[in-house]
């Protein structure tokens, strides 16, 4: 992983171990800040990070960053990104992402990525790579989360699409394609960003250990996101855990408030064994997590909190996500989401659309500046709709069908 020197255009420093003289000798380098950051991980960081100097690199080649790492850029241009932005409108799990007291899915990303960095610290793995694929990772989640999710991708279906929607797989070509960075098509992402991202599946809830799947290929990344393969790097399966750490109990916190579910109804040996609280429930988690990863190549729980934590959110599952109350709303949304469906269809299988009204000439827009000019209208209404958060679909809706 880290054997080979990162200075290997520098005969002196590739001779002479001294960090201080290396240091020294980069000072005068235009891109000497960037490389003292990859000497201070190539010195510090555990030898089963993923160093930035190692990165696979890019799709489309680019000239190093004089500053940052490649990592850096990469969370830059994330959190740049429209796409990211857009997460605060967009529902985690309770569809009202603008009350202050509801988990958005842009809090979900932070907490994700606070818990995630705190445990890569502990265990000596990458930082940056780390939050930059935690940020990211639900940046392909369409509106109305899972439920908007399910419904997209049952109305490609049955009009015949030829692809599914799946977030995961969507996320890779939100960064690969729909985002626009400095005038091109795409965030042009480092291979094992775009591969954490396209390989986050946090609904694994079986699972107690991940182990790093370090022979993936470019080939794999799209493929892999269907099958929940594992992600390339320990930093990648870090995050890929910590996606149900950060939302298991947060969610009941949510529920509580709704009066679906409180911590005083879970089982007494479960509160035993992971908490009381959210608080205490993600302190359980985080420390097993580092205790149970520290030297082997793998992300993994002990089998007593990992069945704790899978008992917990198939509790969250029933009580929760199952409800009667959240049910009713996803009729609701599923009404809402085939509505623009049909819509925008209409409009992108006509030869000459000739409807004026707001929503159409934004679809239009959208449809006439699309980066891939041989996709169907299927496929372009998809990531149109995808691409929606909560409170612009329901407007658009109004206006369409409102009397």
């Amino acid at each position: 992983m880290g054997g080979h020197s990162i200075y290997d255009n520098s005969t002196s420093c590739q001779q002479d171990n001294s960090r201080r003289n290396c240091t020294a000798a980069l000072t005068g380098e235009p891109d000497a800040p960037r490389r003292r950051k990859e000497e201070a991980e190539r010195l510090t960081l555990d030898p089963r990070a993923s160093f930035s100097a190692e990165s696979r690199g890019r799709k489309r080649p680019e000239r190093a960053c004089p500053v940052r790492t490649v990592y850096e850029r990469d969370l830059g241009r994330i959190i740049y990104s429209m796409p990211f932005r857009r997460l605060r409108h967009k529902t985690q799990v309770f569809f009202d992402p603008q009350n202050d007291h509801v988990c958005t899915r842009m809090e979900h990303v932070q907490y994700v990525s606070y818990l995630a960095e705190t445990i890569g610290g502990a265990l000596g793995l990458n930082r940056d790579l780390i939050r930059a694929i935690a940020l990211g990772h639900d940046i392909g989640h369409a509106p109305f989360g899972h439920a908007g999710e399910t419904t997209l991708d049952e109305l490609v279906r049955r009009r015949g699409g030829d692809f599914v929607f799946r977030h995961e797989r969507h996320g890779l070509r939100v960064v690969d394609l729909l985002s626009d960075h400095k005038n091109e098509h795409g965030l042009n992402l480092t291979f094992e960003v775009r591969d954490g991202i396209a390989s986050h599946c946090g609904e694994q809830y079986h699972e107690t250990a991940i182990a790093p799947m370090r022979g993936k290929r470019e080939a794999d990344l799209e493929e892999g996101a269907l099958r929940h393969a594992p992600p390339a790097t320990l930093e990648g399966c870090l995050v890929r855990f910590t996606d149900r750490i950060a939302y298991v109990g947060r969610d009941i916190e949510d529920a509580t408030r709704s009066g679906l579910l409180s911590f005083e109804e879970l089982p007494a040996d479960l509160r035993a064994i992971l908490g009381r609280n959210n608080g205490e429930i993600v302190d359980t988690l985080v420390r097993d997590v580092i205790r149970n990863s520290m030297r082997e190549d793998v992300i993994a729980m002990s089998g007593r909190t990992g069945k704790a934590l899978q008992q917990l959110i198939e509790i969250n599952i029933d009580r929760i996500y199952k409800s009667p109350r959240v049910k009713r709303y996803e009729i609701q949304v599923r009404n809402v989401l085939e509505g623009l469906f049909d819509y925008y269809l209409r409009l992108a299988e006509e030869n000459e659309p000739n409807d004026r009204e707001t929503p159409a000439r934004a679809f239009l827009e959208y449809r006439s500046k699309h980066p891939e000019k041989g996709a169907g209208p299927l496929r372009v209404v998809t990531d149109y709709m995808a691409g929606m958060t909560d409170p612009y679909a329901n407007r658009m809706f109004g206006m369409i069908y409102g009397l």
